[in-house]
């Protein structure tokens, strides 16, 4: 297994070895302890699972009072990953890194506590599978939205309108959201 620090250095990229032949592949996604030497020592006590069609986008999400690190990797289709340091002490504060997930890509991405998360379904039927290390709390849940000009994020749209739901659609810009200190 290959972990590569982003250029948000605590994002990691992880890159599982992948035996393959003509019946199929096998890899291993999580290892507890291949990942602790990697510097990831989680301990995980939720999975999720979603599935998207094309131009759908989830995100920015945060929990504030039960920050969640997230696993997070696509077993079909393809996505476009964000993750955006939101920590206001962090020198990195309020910058994004972005990665295309996929099924034929096999990557995984490590966003820890302190950062928000989204993601833009670039094909139909994209399943997205997450590991998380706290407990989904929908009080302490944030948005941060996803278009927020001094972001910048560029989402790979391509003259798409992302389709987004009510709770994100009314996210708030960084300059007014609730952040960690």
């Amino acid at each position: 297994m290959k972990v590569t620090a982003a250029p948000l250095p605590e994002v990691k990229i992880i890159e599982p070895k992948v035996f393959g032949d003509e019946r199929g592949f096998f890899l291993e996604s999580w290892n507890a302890r291949t990942f602790a030497e990697a510097g990831i020592d989680a301990a995980f006590v939720q999975d999720n699972h979603s599935r998207s069609t094309r131009g759908v986008l989830r995100g920015l999400h945060y929990q504030l009072a039960n920050p969640q690190g997230k696993l997070v990797r696509v077993i079909s289709g393809r996505a476009w990953d964000v993750a955006v340091d939101i920590r206001r002490s962090s020198p990195n504060f309020g910058k994004w890194f972005g990665i295309e997930l996929s099924a034929d890509n096999k990557k995984l991405l490590w966003v820890p506590p302190g950062f928000a998360h989204g993601f833009l379904a670039l094909e139909d039927n994209t399943d997205f599978l997450y590991k998380c290390t706290s407990f989904y709390a929908p009080a302490d849940e944030r948005s941060l939205l996803w278009s927020d000009p001094e972001l910048g994020i560029a989402w790979p749209l391509d003259g798409l309108e992302p389709t987004v739901s009510g709770k994100d659609a009314a996210g708030v810009p960084l300059a007014e959201a609730e952040v960690y200190s």
